[in-house]
């Protein structure tokens, strides 16, 4: 491939979660699939379409959140975000970057939110409606030709006991979640250990 119209792909880091970092070549605009339980210092995960990593908002875009549609996540799907890069964002007293939203819909006006900016002190923080149409968004899950090659490339691990099921999905979320119907796929290739017999049916 020689394409050079569009280079932005050749600066995207390598990780497994949205960062500042994926939007210094501009906004973007995506549109919620899940909302996750995340960890101690991350504690919501974020599942957004387009092919996009999970954001995990830090705390202020949180507060915004949760102040703009209510602290139940499932009422977050299939609302939309505008985010962008923010380079005044700073941790322990140096500018560092972080995402901030521009726009979400769900609102029916700008909304001023006053979020902590440094110990003692708040400022104000808008947030604009999105009014536009939704993005068309890829799925989130394994696209079910890549998984099936995916797990017949790890069958005979599962078969033979070298990893389990549970292992196995693990494998596969760190990249995409699956599906229900992927897990099963799942446990089924664990179970279906291949045997042959002889014409007199013995093993």
């Amino acid at each position: 491939m020689n394409d050079v119209s569009k280079l932005s792909d050749t600066i995207k880091p390598k990780s497994d979660q949205l960062n500042a970092d994926d939007l210094l070549a501009g906004a973007i605009t995506v549109q919620i699939t899940a909302v996750e339980r995340g960890n101690n210092e991350q504690p919501i995960r974020i599942r957004v379409g387009g092919g996009y990593q999970p954001y995990y908002p830090c705390k202020s875009m949180r507060r915004v959140m949760i102040a703009a549609w209510g602290d139940d996540g499932r009422q977050w799907v299939g609302k939309r975000l505008e985010l962008y890069a923010d380079p005044e964002v700073a941790f322990g007293g140096v500018k560092v970057g972080g995402i901030r939203i521009r726009k979400m819909s769900g609102i029916d006006g700008p909304q001023t939110f006053m979020l902590t900016a440094t110990r003692g002190k708040k400022s104000a923080f808008k947030v604009s409606p999105l009014t536009d149409e939704a993005p068309a968004t890829a799925s989130p899950y394994w696209p079910q030709d890549k998984f099936a090659a995916a797990l017949a490339s790890i069958a005979g691990k599962l078969q033979s006991g070298e990893r389990t099921v549970a292992a196995a999905v693990e494998w596969f979320e760190k990249k995409a979640p699956l599906t229900s119907a992927q897990k099963l796929e799942v446990e089924a290739a664990a179970k279906s250990a291949i045997t042959t017999t002889d014409d007199d049916g013995q093993f």
